[in-house]
């Protein structure tokens, strides 16, 4: 039940919705009737759809209200570790290898050993936009601990999982463990992203495998592992604020080391754990774990940044570029590209000058490489007068920066500064900003896990999310995932088919009894005849007779009941003995509860009883002078 609790995130899909809408794409027979020739097949754009359709976005704010507030009916099923609050927090690890390189532990490990390490060409590293873009919560080879609901950094349960081969559990939020695997490893790559193995290892390791050769073991001993240090940068990092109170990433400028871990925080390994042997529980998926408290550090320095109080304190100015997030018409946007371009520093300005001025004259020549006219598309098709008086481009960059504000005062061009907005300033928004400065709020969890210690405590569970779904708006819905019941989903069905095939079986076997028990009881009429007769001559009713053959099924029925029944729990002591000693204690039991025991006996009985009401109404039927001549 902890290693698969009910999950609901900020955005999740709709499961029920995508199995419905499998169900419904058609193989490539399904039209009635096919011609010759080729015929489209849409059943990649019905997936495509389906899949779009089921995209769904849960409020989680309101949902974190509902389950903060104790008096939620909620809450009486809840488990041990009650429910757990996971946040999208933005950050970057780095670390310096033993040639003093420093690396990304997000980095592509083929693309560092091609361009001979360095964090300058780092995917994921300063040399990145996709932190301009927002990027991906968290560090990769880094995810939090469990923590515990009585106020430990760590959960037990995650301490009872894992044996602790150096050190100690994180005491502080500058703390983390190194998570090895069973076999006290990690594997090369991981290794090589968080600084223990250099590029030099790396590539000769890989010469040695391409050769067929013997690799040269590689091991560090757990002092070495826990001198190695890490730093921490937070996306906010990555601006810096201009006199006019604007800000630029810098994250693709920053030359050297000192300039970017200058705010960075160090993190100190002060554990080296492994998996039990007989854990339950090992959910750890990284090489390196922290505490929730590493998590609010990050939150509120993230909070407390210049950028993020700057863009608070003015919620309608994007403060990377000083303009407005919102326009009205065209005109408003080319003020909007004047003031924009106005604020460019010498080499930005330089930059734009000699990109107008080559793509015009490209696309008035038709001369402007294929790929390059689809990058820029927006700055092709301005208008020619606008950039006959820009000049040439045989200047450095101040004579260039200059003619671009020589141009922008005296001769603009509307369309060349409409295309300036809509390729770098439309689109950003306030939200966009925070997002990419990493920007996380508390009453907006990216995720909540809820954890119950029983399956009736997650069925119960998910009945008060049902209860919340029925009293909240459409747009306040929840869609939650229960891995649990994904993972037995499909066990369930294959049961339910074998189940109803053994109820056929059973079915036909009881058949077959019903019919058996009638023929012995007939068989049973035919050699009491003259015994019918009597009982008819000694003044016995046809009610009498029959009552003596049902009263004799009867008991047919119940003492085959009960030895059936008896013999049924018998045998549960030798298998669980044999369960036990297969499984463990406590894994499986297998037991014959006393109301389907009851069940079993009565069923039993009815049958019989079933089976002999024929012969019996046919002994019943008998005349008694002629049974009384029968031999």
């Amino acid at each position: 039940m902890t290693s698969y609790p009910i999950t609901i995130s900020a955005e999740t899909f709709d499961m029920s919705g995508m199995m419905a809408g499998g169900q419904r794409i058609g193989g490539p027979n399904t039209r009635s009737e096919l011609r010759d020739g080729v015929h489209a097949d849409y059943r990649d754009i019905e997936l495509s759809e389906t899949v779009f359709a089921s995209i769904i976005e849960n409020n989680l704010t309101t949902f974190k209200s509902y389950l903060d507030d104790p008096n939620s009916e909620i809450h009486q099923y809840l488990g041990e570790n009650g429910f757990v609050y996971t946040y999208d927090v933005c950050f970057d690890v780095y670390s310096y290898d033993a040639n003093g390189v420093l690396i990304n532990s997000g980095a592509d490990v083929g693309t560092l050993i091609s361009s001979g390490g360095g964090f300058s060409s780092m995917p994921g590293g300063i040399g990145d936009m996709s932190m301009m873009m927002g990027g991906s919560a968290g560090a990769e080879n880094f995810s939090e601990l469990m923590a515990s609901p009585d106020g430990n950094m760590v959960s037990h349960i995650v301490t009872d999982s894992y044996e602790m081969l150096y050190g100690a559990w994180p005491e502080h939020f500058d703390e983390v463990v190194l998570v090895l695997d069973e076999n006290r490893s990690l594997s090369a790559g991981t290794l090589y992203q968080l600084g223990l193995l250099t590029a030099e290892d790396y590539e000769e390791a890989s010469e040695q495998i391409k050769m067929g050769e013997e690799v040269t073991a590689k091991d560090w001993s757990y002092e070495e592992i826990s001198g190695h240090r890490f730093y921490l940068v937070l996306p906010s990092s990555y601006y810096a604020e201009h006199e006019n109170g604007t800000f630029s990433y810098i994250g693709d400028k920053a030359l050297n080391a000192e300039q970017l871990l200058e705010d960075a925080l160090e993190l100190k390994i002060c554990g080296i754990v492994k998996p039990r042997e007989d854990a339950a529980n090992a959910v750890i998926s990284t090489a390196v774990a922290y505490t929730s408290q590493l998590t609010d550090y990050v939150i509120q320095q993230t909070d407390g940044s210049a950028v993020v109080l700057a863009q608070e304190a003015n919620q309608e100015t994007n403060v990377l570029t000083g303009i407005k997030f919102e326009t009205l018409d065209d005109a408003e946007k080319i003020v909007e590209a004047s003031t924009y371009i106005s604020a460019m520093g010498i080499s930005d300005k330089a930059s734009l000058y000699s990109m107008i001025l080559y793509y015009s004259s490209a696309d008035a020549q038709g001369t402007a490489p294929v790929e390059q006219q689809s990058e820029l598309q927006p700055m092709q098709g301005a208008g020619q007068t606008g950039t006959a008086n820009m000049g040439s481009a045989n200047m450095d960059e101040a004579a260039m920066a200059q003619a671009l504000d020589v141009w922008l005062a005296e001769t603009p061009d509307n369309e060349i500064l409409l295309s300036v907005y809509n390729e770098y300033i439309d689109g950003a928004s306030y939200a966009d900003n925070m997002k990419k400065f990493g920007k996380v709020s508390y009453d907006a969890p990216a995720s909540i896990s809820i954890y119950t210690d029983s399956f009736e405590d997650k069925n119960a569970v998910s009945a008060c999310i049902e209860r919340y779904n029925d009293s909240a708006d459409e747009a306040g819905k929840i869609t939650y995932t229960d891995y649990v019941a994904l993972l037995t989903s499909s066990i369930t069905s294959m049961v339910d088919v074998i189940s109803y095939v053994l109820i056929a079986f059973v079915a036909v076997s009881l058949v077959v009894s019903c019919i058996m028990i009638g023929i012995i009881t007939h068989i049973s009429v035919m050699e009491r005849t003259k015994e019918i007769g009597i009982l008819r001559a000694l003044g016995a009713s046809k009610h009498n007779v029959s009552q003596v053959f049902n009263a004799e099924t009867f008991i047919v029925g119940i003492c085959a009941g009960l030895l059936g029944v008896g013999v049924s729990a018998l045998l549960t002591i030798p298998i669980n003995a044999v369960l036990e000693s297969l499984l463990g204690i406590g894994a499986l039991t297998v037991a014959l509860p006393a109301v389907y025991a009851v069940v079993l006996v009565a069923l039993s009985v009815v049958i019989t009883m079933i089976g002999g009401l024929l012969p019996a109404k046919r002994a019943a039927k008998q005349d008694a002078v002629i049974a009384l001549r029968t031999e």
